[in-house]
């Protein structure tokens, strides 16, 4: 019987892979079959994880780089190309929230780390990954945005435009690349059980969950879900897409 979502003999990246939505796909590609490179800030967390898991280093390879400089992007695709053999799919898990403010209570700094994080970290990997992905003719790349970035979330301006701008650079990148074999999609989630939510006030959480009508969080097994199918060969005629999880939130 053929395994449906089989990522046998695939390279995948997934960014911010050590906890999270990042942690759920790295774990769910493995049982796919594919070998994996989890890129994450803390690499003491992320090597925590490959003890965990059992993996060994031919399956699954730990890499730190900070995805903001282009040079550390860089340098990371070149490790796993020159190390597990090439580069099928990437993942762009790696955000943060940013301080919960109005948008007069937000300082510039604030303003700009969140965006240089959110979206031009996830434009360089992008960019990183489609010299060996154009190589090969082959790719799939997974931006996870959110449903912030559809509706905006008070007091998490950067945050809200950071997603959006994740949602937009993915739609007009995937139509650079639409008559080759890379295929190029976002994610959107709604609010996700996950450590991120204790950067969030517990006021934002009510908030958010109260316009869910499923009326609970997502889990990160169910973005990963939905991920494993995006980045699997059967997403051939799916490109420039922004997919929502969102438990019934969004409606368009």
């Amino acid at each position: 019987m053929t395994l449906f979502f089989d990522l046998s003999d695939r390279v995948a990246v997934v960014t911010g892979g050590a906890r999270g939505i990042g942690r759920a796909v790295a774990e769910r590609f493995l049982a796919a079959g594919a070998r994996v490179a989890v890129v994450d800030r803390d690499r003491e967390e992320a090597a925590g994880m490959a003890d965990e898991l059992g993996a060994d280093d031919t399956r699954l390879m730990i890499l730190t780089a900070d995805v903001t400089v282009a040079a550390e992007v860089e340098a990371m695709v070149e490790e796993v190309v020159a190390t597990l053999g090439g580069l099928d799919i990437l993942v762009c898990s790696a955000g943060i929230v940013g301080r919960n403010a109005y948008a007069w209570e937000t300082s510039p700094a604030e303003w700009r780390e969140v965006i240089e994080v959110n979206l031009t970290g996830v434009w360089l990997c992008n960019r990183a990954a489609l010299g060996p992905m154009r190589e090969r003719d082959y790719g799939r790349i997974v931006n996870i945005a959110s449903i912030a970035g559809k509706e905006g979330n008070p007091k998490l301006g950067p945050y809200s435009a950071s997603k959006a701008g994740v949602i937009g650079m993915t739609k007009s990148l995937a139509k650079e690349v639409a008559e080759t074999g890379i295929r190029v999609h976002s994610v959107a989630p709604a609010v996700i059980q996950t450590p991120m939510l204790d950067q969030v006030t517990p006021e934002t959480v009510a908030y958010m969950v109260s316009k869910i009508p499923v009326g609970r969080t997502g889990t990160t097994e169910e973005v990963a879900s939905l991920v494993h199918y995006l980045a699997s060969e059967e997403s051939s005629f799916t490109t420039g897409s922004c997919f929502d999880v969102s438990g019934g939130r969004a409606t368009y």
